[in-house]
């Protein structure tokens, strides 16, 4: 349903502003974020294994199953990128004690100043986006991202 405006001509513009951001903000992002995040430093890794350190995170270890779940990835997707990883000395990866079965991964020195990189962009990104808005605003902002993240939920259960 869409907001009626006082003139028609408002409809359409709204709409098609609404679909450009739809459509090209993503993609945008995914671009801008690369070339932020993937310094001097990162070169040799991508803006994929930037997510994979970001889902591992700084803190305990993780398992692959937990990793691979966030991600929404495989289990096997996700093993090749960590071989990846452990190779250039950002992911560790070690046998858990309690049940050798269960691999679990964490963050070296060199992931943890990637995590941190990474973590640096998406905070001065969601200040951006921020800036200048008052508490109604941002609560306006809020609902209707998660309206459309509802929208995207509901619509991959339905497939």
């Amino acid at each position: 349903m869409w907001i009626i405006f006082e003139r028609r001509g408002d409809i359409v513009d709204r709409f098609d502003t609404f679909n450009d951001f739809m459509v090209n903000l993503y993609n945008e992002i995914m671009t801008i974020e690369e070339k932020a995040v993937i310094t001097e430093e990162f070169k040799d890794i991508s803006n994929n294994d930037m997510h994979v350190i970001e889902a591992i995170g700084d803190g305990k270890p993780k398992n692959m199953s937990t990793v691979a779940k966030a991600l929404k990835v495989t289990v096997g997707t996700l093993t090749i990128a960590i071989n990846s990883l452990v190779k250039k000395g950002y992911v560790k990866r070690v046998r858990s004690e309690k049940d050798r079965r269960v691999v679990l991964i964490s963050l070296l020195i060199k992931g943890k100043k990637a995590f941190a990189h990474h973590r640096d962009f998406h905070e001065k990104m969601i200040s951006a986006m921020l800036e200048g808005l008052s508490n109604s605003e941002t609560e306006v902002l809020v609902k209707a991202l998660t309206n459309l993240k509802e929208y995207f939920l509901s619509y991959s259960k339905e497939e």
